[in-house]
């Protein structure tokens, strides 16, 4: 079975993410949404509603497995059997960041990492925008999939509760 991890922060998962899943899944029999946890970031979704956003999205994608991790990814792909990890590049810079995570990765592990190019209506696309969007109060309808408005609209609602 050729099984591909997709790890990320998915806070919260955008349609540029989106995309890359869809067309991981010509790719691998299954592919592991994998949310890492690092206790030192700030999130603005909890885990629970980034794994809520990620199941609710691919409710019917029987290839797709939603699951969450610490540690290193490439000990969460031993522990998963999955030799591959799948990840998306939007523009130049995403290349050469990711580039030396990948080849850290095949070193330690012989785990090889899988780039997609993202699809060009999507690569402006990024967590970090899509975040900006919703603190104020932004349409975000074209960046996130729909599970996520209403999450969205919470978090503009909260913050804006005591100004």
């Amino acid at each position: 079975m050729r099984r591909a991890v997709f790890p990320g922060s998915f806070d919260p998962i955008t349609m540029g993410h989106y995309d890359i899943i869809e067309r991981g899944l010509t790719l691998f029999d299954e592919v592991i949404l994998a949310i890492g946890v690092n206790s030192d970031k700030k999130y603005m979704f909890s885990l629970k509603q980034r794994l809520r956003f990620l199941e609710e999205t691919f409710k019917d994608e029987p290839k797709i497995r939603v699951m969450s991790y610490s540690g290193l990814t490439v000990d969460f792909c031993k522990e998963q059997d999955s030799e591959f990890i799948l990840r998306g590049l939007r523009n130049p810079g995403d290349f050469e960041f990711e580039k030396a995570i990948a080849h850290t990765n095949r070193k330690l592990s012989g785990i090889e990492t899988i780039f997609l190019l993202t699809s060009s209506g999507k690569s402006y696309i990024s967590s970090s925008i899509v975040r900006e969007v919703i603190r104020y109060g932004g349409d975000c309808s074209d960046l996130v999939p729909e599970v996520v408005l209403p999450y969205a609209n919470d978090v503009w609602v909260k913050a804006n509760e005591d100004t």
